[in-house]
């Protein structure tokens, strides 16, 4: 069991003991659900966690320690090098060979800020089961992640928590006299714990903070009732947010102010919310990501070369880098905001996975099916196939009929 000091910030203080009350990502630690089945089964893969920040990804991976009873070593990728890696291994072995096998469960935070080296020194002892490795990454772990060590690691989405779940995690820290705010006599509206649960935006961790904040920023009444008004999360909220933070939530906010100002074909709003993240060092690469993704959902095909130019500047960050690659953002910027929009194909291919979710593997017509072999040929594969057709029958006959893309 942990340490607990009085004096941690509540968001430490409350952090989940087990899976009981954990709260959010019921998609995996919801009842049956596959990290419930693994920590009850003891079966513990290597693991990736991708997700935004305060979503619970340092926090399971203390549980699945915990609930395993295995060694949690934690490091985070900015601070630690190759030789931390080395001197964890050492312990690893140790570890085994004295307490039969124990496993030891390695958690590095921002793992997609490892470099290839760094990741590949990791390989060896996660193939062999070493070291049981959980990374934790607010990055798309496909990018950011190196092949070899994806291919050898499961990857769990986690979610930004909803309103409610924020609010049940303000519930929770108001009325915890061990480790909350349960022993201060606090008195607060709900429409107070909603304003704090809304501007957290699924952080868990910024929602608790500015619940403390405004406890101490509260003033007692003569009964020693301490009650937080609106202007006391307004000022709480100030304080709490002064900095971008590139990890934190006005990272978010941020980033996606910037998609929704060219979706909206604003250029100014959108060079406006680069410049802030160009000033406050934001990575040129993440900035740039973000737009190759936007030429094919937003834009699409009513003009494609936007995929063409975005993917040109996320070229000319890799190779320029900053200062100069702030132009050619700005350059992709307004090329973008000023672009035609047209998001069917992506709308189309949404469709058609919800599709293949629902029905599975369908049954591929004859014609169209490969035939490499004579017996494949007897069967009716590839007959009555034309390049051609005036009448285009292409789809499993379920979805005859069915329209994806709107012409």
């Amino acid at each position: 069991m942990e340490q607990m000091f009085n004096d941690a910030p509540l968001a430490d203080r409350m952090r989940p003991r087990n899976l009981e009350e954990f709260v959010g990502q019921e998609h995996l630690v919801g009842k049956g659900k596959i990290l419930q089945t693994i920590i009850r089964q003891d079966t513990i893969p290597s693991m990736i966690f991708w997700g935004p920040p305060g979503s619970g990804k340092t926090t399971l991976a203390r549980i699945i320690a915990r609930q395993t009873n295995s060694e949690f070593i934690q490091m985070s990728a900015v601070l630690a090098g190759v030789k931390d890696i080395r001197d964890t291994v050492e312990n690893a072995k140790k570890q085994r060979a004295m307490l039969e096998r124990k496993r030891t469960i390695l958690f590095i935070d921002e793992i997609h800020r490892f470099s290839k080296a760094q990741q590949d020194s990791l390989l060896p002892h996660v193939e062999t089961g070493v070291l049981t490795l959980i990374g934790a990454t607010t990055e798309n772990p496909s990018f950011e992640v190196i092949s070899a060590l994806l291919s050898r690691s499961r990857v769990f989405v986690l979610y930004q928590l909803t309103k409610e779940n924020s609010m049940q995690l303000l519930s929770a820290a108001l009325h915890d006299k061990e480790r909350g705010l349960g022993q201060l006599n606090i008195k607060i509206e709900r429409k107070m714990l909603e304003s704090i649960a809304e501007y957290s935006n699924g952080d868990a961790r910024t929602a608790l903070n500015i619940l403390e904040l405004s406890s101490k920023i509260g003033k007692p009444n003569k009964k020693n009732v301490i009650l937080i008004t609106e202007d006391d999360v307004k000022q709480a909220i100030q304080r709490s947010n002064l900095l971008y933070d590139r990890a934190g939530e006005e990272h978010y906010n941020t980033i996606s102010a910037f998609i929704k100002s060219m979706r909206a074909s604003d250029p100014d709003a959108a060079l406006y919310y680069l410049a802030r993240m160009v000033e406050a060092g934001e990575d040129s690469l993440f900035i740039a990501r973000r737009m190759v993704v936007f030429a094919s959902e937003d834009i699409g095909m009513a003009q494609p070369t936007a995929l063409v130019v975005a993917n040109e500047v996320f070229r000319a960050c890799e190779t320029i880098g900053y200062p100069e690659c702030a132009i050619n953002l700005a350059h992709g910027v307004v090329y973008l905001a000023t672009a035609k929009k047209d998001r069917r194909a992506y709308e189309a291919l949404r469709s058609a996975q919800a599709d293949v979710k629902q029905y599975g593997n369908l049954p591929i017509p004859l014609h169209i099916r490969n035939a490499p072999t004579k017996l494949m040929k007897e069967l009716g594969y590839g007959k009555g196939y034309e390049k051609y057709p005036e009448k285009k029958n292409f789809l499993p006959e379920k979805l005859k009929g069915k329209i994806y893309y709107c012409r």
